[in-house]
Parts: C-alpha cells; structure tokens; sequence
C-alpha cells in the first residue's frame, strides 16, 4: 500500500512539472526576429503571408519556422526553417513560427 501511494505522488509531482514547463511556452511568441522578404517581425507568433518572388525567410528566433506552400499556413509545408538559418523559396505562400 505504501509503494502505490508514493508511486501516485511521483507521478502527480511529474505531471506537475510538465505541465508548469509545458503551458507557459504554449502561450509566448517565439523570443527574437522573423524576417520575411525583408519585413521584421519581432516576437512572432502565428502566421504571416510571403506576398513576393523571390522570397527570404530568415529565423532568428528560438523557434521553428515553418514555410508553407499555401495562404494562411495551409497547404504542405515546403521547409522547416530552424533557429539562426535562412530559406530562399519561390513557391512559399506563408510562414508560421512554432
């Protein structure tokens, strides 16, 4: 009896903490600068158009950028552009950062 309740604790104090690590992130935009087609966006977050060809992507953010092949972060997603990289794309319709 006493080996299940202190496996219910670790387990209730585990959950705990992923949720308190979890939940913050879920909610912040990503720390940094997004760059498209020269367009700084600070703190992203969400969806944002490519509205020219050639297009740069450049992420200095701590997130994910992905760049999609449709409007409004739709479509299949053409690159995942990681933190401190840049992506060149004449088909992207739209980023979204993580």
């Amino acid at each position: 009896m006493r080996r299940r309740r202190m496996a219910e604790v670790i387990g209730a104090l585990a959950a705990a903490a992923a949720l308190a690590f979890s939940a913050p992130g879920a909610a912040c935009a990503a720390e940094g600068m997004l760059t498209i087609n020269g367009t700084r966006h600070v703190n992203p977050r969400g969806c944002y158009p490519v509205d020219r060809f050639p297009s740069s992507v450049i992420n200095d953010t701590r997130s994910i950028a992905e760049v999609h092949t449709g409007r409004n972060c739709t479509g299949q997603v053409e690159e995942l552009v990681y933190p401190g990289r840049t992506y060149y794309t004449e088909t992207a319709r739209s980023v979204f950062i993580l």
